[in-house]
């Protein structure tokens, strides 16, 4: 059984950064495509972030050239590095391998000043 542990969220100012990282069991993220999603309040759902097997990564447009994920394969921990945060970043965040229906209890991330 897949479990995802999300962590590193919190309040930050616009402009600022935070680093999330997503700790995960049951499989291992160096064999999976991991990806990182997220929900505004109100809103669907959407994937941001996807990284392969192999290390390449993929971005939605609305966080692409401020976002980065990455992973350690030693430690089984995928990770998302949010620079130059806006307020409309706001959201709870997800980790989770593609192929897999398992959730974690998300992060909460707000971008306020």
């Amino acid at each position: 059984q897949v479990q995802l542990v999300e962590s590193g969220g919190g309040l930050v100012q616009p402009g600022g950064s935070l680093r999330l990282s997503c700790a995960v069991s049951g499989t291992v993220v160096s064999l999976s495509a991991m990806a990182w999603h997220r929900q505004a309040p109100g809103k669907e759902r959407e994937g941001i972030a996807t990284i392969t097997s192999g290390g390449l990564t993929n971005y939605a447009n609305s966080v692409k050239g401020r976002f980065t994920i990455s992973k350690d394969n030693n430690k089984n921990t995928v990770y998302l590095q949010m620079n130059s945060l806006k307020p409309e970043d706001t959201a709870v965040y997800y980790c989770k391998p593609v192929l897999s229906q398992s959730w974690g209890q998300g992060t909460q991330v707000t971008v306020s000043s």
